[in-house]
C-alpha cells in the first residue's frame, strides 16, 4: 500500500534533503561558478598597521603596499594615533546606543561642526560609514513627486541608496553631458530634480565634469549631490574635494564623504549641506536613527586629521607629484593607465584571470596590489588598481614600476 502511495506522489526536487543541505548545494554551485570564472576574491592577512610598508601573513619580508585608500598616510600618523588614544581614554570605547537616545557626545557635535567648516557648508551629520550616508539620504529627501538622475557608474552605495527611495529614477551614461541634459529635460515634470554623481569614480580614477554638470543643473533648476570619498583631503588647493578643484563649491548642494580613507582611515561617513536638510536627516534617515554612534576613538582621529589639513595645505598637495611620477613611468613602460591626475591608477588588463595572476606574481616580488574584476568592475574591464599615497617614497614608486614591468613582460602585457 505504501508503495502505491509513493508511486502516486513522486518526491519533488530537493525533497528528502534538509533545508540546510539544499542551501549548501545551491551555495557551492554559486561559489564554484565564481572560481571557474577566475573572479574569486581572496583576502590577504596583514599583520602590521596600515602604511606604505606592511607585513603580510606568510611573507618573511616587508611588502610595499599600493592598494590602500590611505592617500595622505594619516592612518598611521603619530598625531592621529595619539588623538585616537586620548579620546578613547576620555570618552570610552563606544556609546552602546544610537544618537538620539543616549549616543551623542560633545565630540560628535564638534566634529560635525568642523566638517561643515572644512567644506564651507551650513551643517553636517555623522554616520558609521559613507555607505550608510548614501543609504540614508535619498529615501529621506526625495518623494514620488521628485526625480534623481544618477551616473551609470556611480558607487554601489549610491545605487543602493537610490533604490531605497520612491523618486522617479533616471540613469545617464557615464559622464555624458548630452545624455544628462536629455534626462533633465524629461525630468522637468517632477518637483525636485537631484543630479547624483561621484566626484571621483573609484574604479577608474576619472573626475566628474562638475563645472558642466552644475551649469546644466542651473539651466534646468536641479540640485547637485556628489560623493567625495576619493577626493576629500587631497583634491583641490586645500583638499576640500573636486568641487573646490573645479571651482563650484557654491553650486554643489550636498556633499557625502568618508572619514575612512584620507581622513585617518578608520571608519565613519557624513553628509554636509544646507542645515534644513541635515535637520531632516536627523529625524528621518534610517541608518542614522538605527545604527550605533560613531566610536569616540574614530571621532578623535578624524578630528585630528581635519586639524592637520586645515592648518596647512602642504599635506593635501603632497600626493600630486608622486601620482604624476607613477603614471608617467608606467605609461612609458607600455601600460595603459585609466583616469587622469588622480592617485587611483588603474592598470587596465581586460582579463579577470590575468589580473588575478599578475597581482599574485607582484606579491611574490614584494608589491601588494589586487586584481579587480566583475562584479566590482564591468566584464571585460578587469584591472589592477594601484593607489598612490603621500607616504610612498620615490624609491617605493620606482620599485613598484620595475616589478610591474617584470611581471607585465612575463605575461605578455608589455614587450
Amino acid at each position: 500500500m505504501w508503495a502505491r502511495c509513493l508511486a502516486r506522489s513522486p518526491l519533488k526536487p530537493g525533497r528528502g534533503l534538509s533545508a540546510v543541505a539544499q542551501l549548501r548545494g545551491v551555495l557551492e554551485k554559486e561559489l564554484e561558478a565564481i572560481r571557474g570564472a577566475g573572479t574569486w576574491k581572496s583576502e590577504r592577512i596583514i599583520t602590521s598597521k596600515q602604511g606604505p610598508h606592511i607585513k603580510v601573513e606568510g611573507k618573511d619580508t616587508g611588502i610595499l603596499n599600493f592598494c590602500a585608500n590611505n592617500y595622505l598616510g594619516l592612518s598611521s600618523h603619530p598625531q592621529v594615533i595619539r588623538a585616537a588614544c586620548e579620546t578613547l581614554e576620555e570618552f570610552g570605547a563606544g556609546l552602546s546606543s544610537v544618537r538620539f537616545i543616549c549616543g551623542t557626545q560633545n565630540i560628535h557635535k564638534s566634529l560635525e561642526q568642523k566638517i561643515a567648516r572644512f567644506h564651507q557648508r551650513e551643517d553636517a551629520i555623522l554616520y558609521i560609514s559613507c555607505f550608510d550616508a548614501n543609504a540614508g539620504i535619498f529615501e529621506a529627501l526625495l518623494s514620488p513627486e521628485d526625480a534623481v538622475l544618477s551616473d551609470e557608474l556611480n558607487h554601489a552605495s549610491i545605487i543602493d541608496g537610490i533604490r531605497l527611495c520612491k523618486a522617479n529614477k533616471y540613469r545617464y551614461k557615464h559622464m555624458d553631458l548630452d545624455d544628462l541634459e536629455a534626462k533633465l529635460k524629461e525630468a522637468q515634470k517632477h518637483r525636485l530634480r537631484l543630479i547624483a554623481t561621484d566626484g571621483v569614480f573609484s574604479m577608474d580614477g576619472d573626475i566628474a565634469p562638475l563645472r558642466e554638470i552644475c551649469s546644466l543643473a542651473k539651466r534646468y533648476n536641479a540640485l547637485v549631490f556628489i560623493d567625495e570619498c576619493h577626493a576629500t583631503g587631497f583634491m583641490g588647493p586645500n583638499g576640500r574635494g573636486t568641487d573646490e578643484l573645479l571651482g563650484v563649491m557654491d553650486q554643489v548642494t550636498i556633499v557625502n564623504s568618508t572619514l575612512g580613507k584620507a581622513l585617518g582611515g578608520a571608519a565613519g561617513g557624513y553628509t554636509t549641506g544646507p542645515k534644513p536638510l541635515i535637520d531632516l536627516l536627523r529625524q528621518r534617515s534610517r541608518p542614522y536613527l538605527f545604527s550605533n554612534t560613531l566610536p569616540p576613538a574614530v571621532v578623535g582621529s578624524a578630528s585630528k586629521a581635519l586639524d592637520l589639513l586645515m592648518e596647512s595645505n602642504e599635506i593635501a598637495q603632497s600626493v600630486a607629484a608622486k601620482t604624476k611620477r607613477f603614471r608617467t613611468k608606467m605609461t612609458e613602460a607600455g601600460f595603459t593607465i585609466s583616469g587622469k591626475d588622480h592617485p587611483i591608477c588603474p592598470v587596465m588588463l581586460g582579463d579577470a584571470r590575468l589580473a588575478s595572476l599578475m597581482a599574485d606574481d607582484l606579491l611574490q616580488r614584494g608589491i601588494y596590489v589586487i586584481g579587480f574584476s566583475f562584479p566590482v568592475v564591468p566584464k571585460g574591464k578587469a584591472r589592477i588598481r594601484v593607489q598612490i599615497s603621500t607616504a610612498h617614497s620615490d624609491d617605493d614608486i620606482d620599485n613598484c614600476v620595475q616589478m610591474f614591468t617584470e611581471v607585465g613582460r612575463k605575461h605578455g602585457v608589455i614587450s
